[in-house]
């Protein structure tokens, strides 16, 4: 049987899931499994686009953990963290808030509407500064953001922006699976 060395973190880490929830083969899903001090907001049962339902999601994972908390985001789970964040206060160590979606942006076939995120609560995204140390991770050709959409809300909410080039919506679909930037990202929030 092989031995799989868990990364070691202080602080716990929080999985927050985009709209496509919990995905097998998703480098966050991956990512879980590889972290010993780790958390996932769950999967809601009903209302799955409600903005105010999501983020109540991450206030109650979040008053589950002791101690200092990384933020790992994924897609419409960063505009979650940022709607969050406007809403409620506790101390956050630092935050990886990964291809962040535009919602001006046009999203392809089988993506909720413009209109539809909308009505759920979606829009206006909060644009103020984020109250922790983030890190915009974000694409060349990502189908739901241009880099310059995730240059503008990294620098809205104070975040570093970082360009990884050409990764797409760095999911499966985009060949992402393992993502072991991620890892280096996690410790250097960590430090």
């Amino acid at each position: 049987m092989l031995k799989v060395n868990k990364l070691q973190t202080a602080a716990t880490v929080l999985i927050v899931p985009g709209l496509r929830e919990h995905v097998a083969e998703h480098w966050q899903t991956l990512l879980e499994a590889r972290l010993c001090k780790v958390r996932s907001v769950p999967p809601l049962d009903t209302d799955k686009l409600d903005c105010a339902k999501r983020v109540e999601a991450i206030q109650h994972a979040l008053e589950q953990i002791d101690g200092p908390v990384i933020l790992v985001a994924h897609s419409a789970g960063v505009l979650m963290v940022a709607h969050w964040a406007a809403q409620h206060s506790r101390p956050i160590k630092g935050a990886l808030l990964a291809a962040p979606p535009d919602l001006d942006a046009q999203w392809p076939q089988g993506y909720p509407s413009a209109e539809t995120l909308r009505s759920q609560g979606w829009d206006p995204l909060p644009k103020g500064r984020l109250p922790f140390r983030s890190l915009v991770a974000a694409s060349t050709n990502d189908h739901l953001a241009s880099l310059d959409a995730a240059t503008r809300m990294a620098d809205g909410w104070g975040s570093e922006l970082l360009n990884l080039g050409e990764v797409g919506h760095l999911n499966p679909a985009a060949g992402y699976g393992h993502w072991p930037h991620a890892e280096a990202l996690i410790l250097e929030l960590d430090r």
